[in-house]
């Protein structure tokens, strides 16, 4: 395994961090008041979008580009440090169209859509002209294992109805916003295998029956773009909305998954690598007893430590990337697992550290980082909680240890009876 970045990768760096210093941060302040005045910036983001098209910083995460699409056509090993640095501004990704949900949303439906889809869906979504949605949490069943999934897509005819409810659904409210990818069951059958009960369907977001009925808050924050909780109502749509096979609901969802979950690891790496620097220059800056934070030795050990576990971070990351790209995803799913809880839980760690430097500057909006604790603390549950993952490590181990059993014998010294 190589990490060493190629010289494809270094240009593409620096011309991100070219961009990011000189087009995109001196934007955060209009961004921030436009979003606390409660208006999502598309003034300011869709110029951008336009400049980064032009630079060839567009559709970096997606491997499997055609020749005919817009983008950059990078391995998940390649596109690791690039989005570190998009992660360190929250709103960044969607100027490269490389935001959640729609990078996952666009990986399934390269995968599964038919022509007709990539016509109408898939290929606006890699233009950057809409934005959509995947909707598989609800609020009334445990949505770790989506096998509980409760929402009905029955088929009438040349249409599936679709009722139901499900909530975080990130990014219903943006404006932008065109279709949602649902998950529900369709085969309703008593002895019907639990992982061939589900399906995947496009359901526009103009469809009637469908509504959006709160904005639910992240750790009592209201996302301009929405975490929503929503409805299904009879919602009618073409039978030719189904994405992939009938009744393969859960395989395309573990498709989904993967990438998703470690493009959030990439990104938290950035954030945290962001929140130490910001501890630093802060640590140097503020003086306390005639001595400078820096000087004090529990806030030099906080910084040490921070570097320390955003470096195993990284390579950890790496190392699930790098099998994803030569083993396929989901032959990395324990490492993509393993990084997922690592990731999440090195980003509370550290946010916390930098806020408790910050004193309590931190913990308000004046700098990123309650904002970006908060999300760390979010990410714990997104794409599965840290217990799911835990479970799939654990598993994998025992596994092993079950495949050769008498392997370590000889470790033991104690007589024979």
């Amino acid at each position: 395994m190589d990490f060493a970045y190629s010289s494809r990768v270094e240009d593409l760096r620096t011309r991100l961090s070219d961009f990011l210093e000189t087009r995109v941060l001196p934007e955060h302040r209009r961004v921030t008041e436009l979003i606390e005045a409660g208006t999502y910036p598309l003034e300011v983001i869709e110029p951008l979008k336009a400049a980064a098209k032009a630079e060839g910083l567009w559709n970096l995460f997606l491997p499997g580009l055609r020749e005919d699409e817009p983008g950059t056509r990078l391995t998940n090993l390649e596109y690791a440090p690039l989005a570190e640095l998009m992660g360190r501004l929250p709103w960044a990704p969607e100027v490269f169209n490389c935001n959640a949900p729609d990078t996952g949303n666009m990986e399934i439906l390269h995968l599964f859509a038919t022509v007709e889809q990539r016509k109408q869906w898939l290929d606006p979504l890699l233009a950057g002209d809409i934005r959509s949605v995947v909707s598989i949490t609800e609020p009334d069943v445990a949505s770790s294992d989506p096998t509980n999934l409760q929402t009905e897509i029955r088929q009438d005819g040349a249409e599936y109805v679709i009722n139901g409810r499900k909530w975080f659904n990130t990014g219903a409210l943006h404006p932008k916003a065109a279709f949602l990818l649902v998950m529900g069951v369709s085969n309703f059958e008593a002895d019907a295998p639990r992982h061939r009960r589900h399906s995947f369907i496009i359901v526009p977001m103009d469809a009637l029956g469908f509504r959006i009925i709160r904005n639910v808050p992240i750790m009592n924050h209201h996302a301009i773009e929405g975490h929503c909780e929503v409805s299904f109502d009879n919602v009618r749509v073409p039978a030719g909305n189904l994405l992939g096979e009938e009744h393969a609901g859960f395989a395309i969802a573990q498709a989904r998954l993967g990438p998703g979950r470690i493009h959030h690891c990439m990104r938290t790496i950035g954030q945290c690598e962001l929140a130490l620097e910001l501890m630093c220059v802060r640590a140097l800056q503020r003086r306390v007893f005639g001595r400078a934070l820096a000087d004090f030795a529990n806030n030099q050990d906080e910084i040490a430590l921070s570097r320390i576990e955003i470096d195993q971070a990284r390579l950890l990351c790496l190392r699930a990337a790098w099998r994803m790209d030569t083993e396929g995803n989901q032959s990395a799913r324990v490492d993509v697992s393993a990084i997922k809880i690592v990731a999440a839980r090195l980003q509370v760690r550290v946010l916390d550290r930098a806020m408790q430097i910050f004193g309590a500057m931190g913990l308000s909006n004046d700098t990123p980082l309650a904002y970006l604790w908060s999300w760390g603390r979010a990410l714990r549950l997104l794409d599965g909680p840290d217990e799911v993952h835990l479970r799939v490590v654990s598993r994998d181990e025992v596994a092993k240890a079950k495949a050769q059993p008498d392997r370590h014998a000889l470790y033991f010294t104690a007589p024979s009876r």
